[in-house]
């Protein structure tokens, strides 16, 4: 998991100047919890991806580590990830609070996916999607 984390976040993090397969590995470990991870596979058995949907207080879920293998971004596995998530927080009634890198193209991807800029912390941006006021 690892090695598809640097895979889909050395381009971002390289922008901000902030690659360090260290510092990968410690966020990675800091924010992960297993019983939440799910794998992205396709055809039954191609994992090209994974991420966690856990709860985080008691109105809202946190989307961690959604990564995609090079290669396989662009091509709308990441929305049907996103879709999946929604509905999750939709049948629980919680909304989603994600955090994405600085100058990161998953930036664009969540404000056009009706996640809203609740702030920014060095290079992080953090972001929240409110079940209330999506469309189903």
């Amino acid at each position: 998991m690892l090695a598809l984390r640097i895979d889909a976040m050395r381009p971002s993090l390289e922008r901000v100047g902030r690659f360090d397969p260290q510092r990968s590995r410690e966020r990675l470990t800091a924010g992960f919890d297993a019983p939440y991870m799910h794998h992205i596979v396709l055809d039954g058995e191609h994992r090209v991806g994974f991420v966690t949907l856990k709860p985080e207080g008691p109105d809202a879920l946190r989307l961690d580590h959604l990564f995609l293998r090079t290669g396989f971004q662009g091509v709308g596995i990441g929305e049907w990830v996103l879709r999946w998530a929604m509905a999750q927080a939709r049948a629980q009634q919680l909304d989603i609070r994600l955090t994405a890198l600085l100058q990161s193209d998953a930036n664009r991807f969540y404000l056009r996916h009706g996640f809203v800029l609740e702030g920014e912390e060095g290079v992080d941006v953090h972001y929240r999607w409110r079940v209330r006021e999506s469309v189903s």
